[in-house]
This record gives C-alpha cells, structure tokens and sequence, in this order.
C-alpha cells in the first residue's frame, strides 16, 4: 500500500520511568525483604536498648545507693561495704565527720533495705538488728524538684519509738563529741513525721524525739549526768522551719534550751545548771559545753 500523500505521521510515545513494581504493578523481587529486614533491625536495636536499660535498673548495685547516701550527708553517713542492688541489699552504717574522717564509727551488724513500687511511692523498708525497733517503712515520693518522705506507723505492739543507738557513736561526728566521749543511749521516737524538700525549701509535719538516755562523759566524774530530750516539732507560721526543745529528763546536769531547724542548720540557745554539791564534779564539763556565766554554762548552737 502507498503512503504517498497520506497524513498518518508516527507518533512518539516515551517510556514509563522504571519502577520497583514492575510491568505488573507488583514490587520487584528483593525489595521488599530489603524493607523488612531493616525494620527488623531497628526494632531489634530499640528491644536491645530497652532490655539494657530495664536490666540496668533492675540490678543497679547497692554501691549506687551508697554513694548518693553519701553526697546527700556529705559523708556523715556511710553504707559501708555495700552488697546487693538498689531495690534490695544491706550494709555496714558508719557515722563520720566527713571525708578523710578519722573518728568515723560504725555499728554492728547491718543494716538491711527493700525498696518497692508502691503506686506513685516507692516504700523503703529497713531492719537493723542492733539498733531499729523492728522493720522501719519510709514512704517516698519524689517529684519534679521535690520529694516527700513519710516515716509509716509501725505496729502496736512496737510502741512509738523508731530505734536506739549507743550515744558513742556520735563520737564519729567529731567535734565536740569526740571530746565529750558521750555514754548512754539514743532513742528516736516520732508522731506524724513527714519531711519534704521542694526547689530547695525544707518543710516538717508531725514531730520527732530524741531522747538521750543515762548520758555520762568522760569530762566528769560523776558516773551518769542524766536523760534529756531534744525535740523536732513543723512550725505551721514558718514554712521551712521545725520548732527544737531541749528538756531534762531527770539527772545533776541540767540542759533546757529552744531553736529551730532549716535548710541552715540547727540553731539553739539553752544553758546548762548543776546543784552546789555536784558542782565541783561538773565544773570542766560546764566550761567545755558552753560559755560560762557564773554558775551556768551559756549554750550556743548555730
């Protein structure tokens, strides 16, 4: 047949760009598993990351703890020779006067720690044999730039003290206890007790007690001075502050005095007073203790 004349031009058709799917609109072999399998890396990396991290937490060792106890007290309380993790361990408690202390004392025994999810909380439980009046339950709750710490009521038959400890343990604190070289017994006793700190700012509900029981020095010759009791009461007036009493029990030495206790420190203002016949066997103490002011000895904390 003759095209002469006739008006038919070819056309020009472009070809389609290539494509993964092919002519038959299905993907090409190997892509797909190429897709998959990276996926099934990263969720591996990502399982991986988060194994690591739950195992991390889980089995934090107790040296952890130890050392945040540690910076918190500036190293006046110590967890010695710690065993076990975060959530369940127990160790040696020592009592110093900070780093490179020579004076720190430790107790016998050890003491021993659970700490638990309990909701928002976490409950930390402690038994110590020596020294805490059956096992101790803390209730934390931290926050965002806050914690609160609540001491919970223990059983009836435990009475409302929380533990003792020998008075010479204090002589891990230095100075001036490892001066006084005090004998007796500690005893902590507490009503409601909560503390909390909130961006800085220290806050105090309910009460605490320590009493120091039979307490005897190695400045007098006198074989017990007598019991007193300091106490730690939340000041509703001033946000921050807990009132501070100091009472005599019964004893030749007599100690009274108020203060408060902040995010400063301990501040009290007391004195000291003895009878004339015991006088001569208490006169070195009283010029230690305090400032003298003829028969009285002028107490000044903070």
């Amino acid at each position: 047949m003759a095209l002469h004349g006739s008006s038919w031009r070819p056309t020009y058709q472009p070809s389609a760009p290539p494509s993964i799917f092919g002519t038959t609109g299905r993907k090409a072999p190997g892509h797909g598993w190429v897709a998959q399998a990276r996926a099934s890396r990263r969720w591996a990396i990502a399982g991986g990351v988060v194994g690591a991290v739950v195992a991390l937490v889980a089995f934090a060792p107790a040296d952890w703890l130890a050392q945040a106890v540690a910076r918190a007290t500036q190293q006046h309380v110590l967890l010695a020779n710690a065993h076990g993790t975060v959530w369940s361990g127990d160790a040696v408690l020592i009592l110093g006067a900070g780093a490179g202390s020579r004076d720190a004392r430790a107790l016998p025994g050890r003491i021993r720690w659970t700490l638990q999810p309990a909701g928002a909380a976490l409950r930390l439980a402690l038994q110590h044999d020596c020294c805490l009046n059956g096992e101790q339950r803390l209730l934390v709750r931290p926050g965002l730039g806050q914690v609160q710490v609540a001491l919970q009521p223990g059983r009836a038959d435990q009475g409302d003290w929380v533990g003792q400890w020998p008075a010479a343990w204090l002589v891990g604190l230095g100075t001036p206890w490892n001066t006084l070289r005090p004998g007796g017994t500690l005893r902590l006793t507490t009503q409601a007790l909560s503390l909390s700190w909130a961006q800085g700012r220290f806050a105090m509900t309910g009460s605490a007690g320590l009493e120091l029981r039979d307490f005897s020095s190695r400045l007098s010759t006198l074989p017990r001075l007598g019991s007193y009791r300091i106490t730690f009461s939340g000041d509703p007036a001033q946000a921050g502050t807990a009132m501070v009493t100091l009472d005599t029990l019964d004893g030749a030495l007599r100690l009274s005095g108020t203060g408060s206790w902040s995010q400063g420190g301990l501040r009290l203002r007391g004195e000291a007073t003895t009878t004339d016949a015991d006088r001569p066997a208490l006169n070195n103490l009283l010029n230690i203790i305090g400032r003298r002011q003829g028969a009285r000895s002028l107490l000044t904390i903070g």
